[in-house]
């Protein structure tokens, strides 16, 4: 099956206006979930693509539901793509194994540094989590029961959105989430440096964009998931939050994937048997 023009990757340019991927790890991992969008929407699922939530092009989420749900949970899931790349057809491959687990899925865009940068994402993703709980009962989902998560970027969206919005959220998982934009002195040329050179609308921001910075108390569970080989800013990261969130006394977990890379705590989620799906039924 051949993919839309603007859904082309390419290490060196994107028509579609993104940014080059700065990994070859990063190229190789968005290859292989866009090809994965073409092959893996079972019998037993119920879809639809580009339900806009906004007025720009990227207000959009796909959605993957049971035939004949009612009062389904709903689970949604941000890409990533450090702020700056990313499609929402990265996460179609999941719709098998929620689907099998009776979830709804949903796959939202956001805006994307450097035309849009942060806050526009976050913005983006409280605006869509509100059009979600509004229209989902069209698909059989319970707005009331309403599980975020997101991949990388898209876990620090998931998390600012369980800690800004918790009405109506069961619990957040986020998938090697980036808990903290801030550097004192980030390395000229590194990733670092583009959070504040790229994706922050000004460097002031990076607190502000740190769910470290916004933890707080709450009744929304989270259960946090990086990789044994994740970055060193994601594993630090995320057990800092940890840290936070259960001095306030907030439901925390934080599970380590053996063996996994930044990419791979993500891919591994094609299977309907990975133990994160287990987690997720766990917490209904």
């Amino acid at each position: 099956m051949t993919r839309p023009m603007d859904l082309e990757l390419s290490a060196t340019h994107d028509p579609d206006g993104q940014p080059p991927l700065p990994l070859d790890a990063a190229v190789g991992y968005a290859r292989a979930v866009m090809d994965w969008d073409a092959q893996s929407i079972g019998p037993a699922v119920r879809s639809a693509r580009d339900i806009a939530y906004g007025s720009h092009r990227l207000h959009r989420y796909n959605v993957f539901a049971p035939w004949g749900a009612e009062r389904a949970p709903v689970l949604v899931f941000w890409h990533g793509g450090g702020w700056s790349n990313g499609y929402r057809q990265w996460v179609t491959f999941m719709n098998r194994a929620a689907v099998s687990l009776g979830f709804v899925l949903v796959a939202p865009s956001y805006r994307l540094a450097p035309a849009d940068p942060l806050p526009a994402a976050v913005d983006d993703a409280l605006a869509a989590l509100e059009h979600i709980r509004d229209g989902i009962g069209t698909w059989g989902g319970d707005p009331d029961r309403v599980f975020l998560a997101g991949h990388s970027a898209g876990g620090q969206l998931a998390v600012l959105t369980a800690l800004l919005a918790p009405d109506g959220v069961a619990a957040c998982l986020p998938v090697s989430g980036i808990m903290d934009l801030r550097h004192p002195a980030p390395p000229p040329g590194s990733l670092e440096e583009l959070v504040y050179t790229t994706v922050l609308a000004e460097p002031g921001l990076d607190a502000a964009m740190s769910p470290v910075c916004r933890a707080r108390p709450g009744s929304v569970p989270f259960l946090l998931t990086h990789g044994e080989r994740d970055t060193d800013r994601v594993i630090r990261s995320n057990r800092t939050l940890a840290a936070q969130l259960a001095g306030y006394q907030v439901e925390v977990d934080v599970v380590e994937e053996p063996g996994a890379d930044h990419f791979q705590t993500h891919t591994a989620l094609r299977s309907p048997a990975h133990p994160w799906y287990r987690r997720l039924a766990g917490l209904l």
